[in-house]
């Protein structure tokens, strides 16, 4: 089988710590990838889940931080209201 070069761009601290975990486990970092690039084919899918961080954005993060100073600060206060029933 003809063999290809493959090149991309990672961290330099990624690349160091990748070689030195796949060396632990007796791999190379070509043999890794290859292993990745079988299991997508085979499984045609990203052998592992990917997903959106789920935390808040920064500016929903700032704006949940100014509620909670305005509340601890006396600013902003709970108020307490009827709730809404319906009949079944």
């Amino acid at each position: 089988m003809a063999q290809a070069m493959v090149n991309f761009r990672m961290d330099s601290d990624l690349k160091e710590k990748m070689e030195e975990t796949c060396k632990e486990m007796g791999l190379t970092m070509t043999s890794a990838f290859t292993i990745f690039a079988k299991r997508v084919i085979k499984e045609q899918r990203i052998p592992f889940e990917v997903a959106v961080n789920p935390c808040l954005s920064p500016e929903d993060e700032a704006e949940a931080m100014r509620r909670i100073l305005n509340i601890k600060s006396g600013k902003s206060t709970f108020k307490e209201h009827a709730l809404i029933e319906e009949d079944e």
